[in-house]
């Protein structure tokens, strides 16, 4: 899985403000790949670690069964300036990759699985990640 883009419009992005954030894209608030789907209760930051360490719980649990789609993808950077350095001489380099995420927002979906599996594997995932999350099933 990648960490970050190959490419960027600009070199460093503006500090992240929350209510400014408005995600056009609308496809992330409703499911579309899996059955069972682990849903953001509150916003906030989510870097790779996070959803490396979701990621591998969730395939630790299926042990080679099931499908996995992670919804996020790190493409906001926060820069950092060097420790001891004075002030000036421009903003700092990259320093970690974040997604921002929105309340209802969702992490990641699971397929082809019992729902017993896929609520345990949710729930490992989501003791793994900063944010409140809930776990849902599609009913059809």
């Amino acid at each position: 899985m990648k960490q970050y883009p190959s490419r960027l419009k600009y070199k460093k992005n503006h500090k992240l403000n929350f209510s400014n954030l408005i995600l056009l894209d609308q496809k992330n608030f409703f499911p579309i790949y899996g059955k069972y789907f682990l849903k953001a209760i509150e916003s906030g930051k989510l870097n790779f670690k996070h959803i490396e360490a979701c990621r591998k719980s969730i395939r630790r649990n299926f042990k080679k069964m099931g499908l996995i789609n992670i919804r996020l993808f790190t493409y906001f950077s926060q820069t950092k300036k060097a420790l001891g350095s004075r002030m000036g001489k421009g903003k700092g380099a990259h320093n970690i990759w974040i997604c921002p995420v929105r309340k209802g927002q969702i992490i990641c979906e699971v397929s082809s699985i019992s729902e017993l599996k896929a609520y345990k594997a949710l729930l490992s995932a989501s003791s793994k990640l900063p944010l409140k999350t809930k776990i849902y099933k599609i009913c059809y």
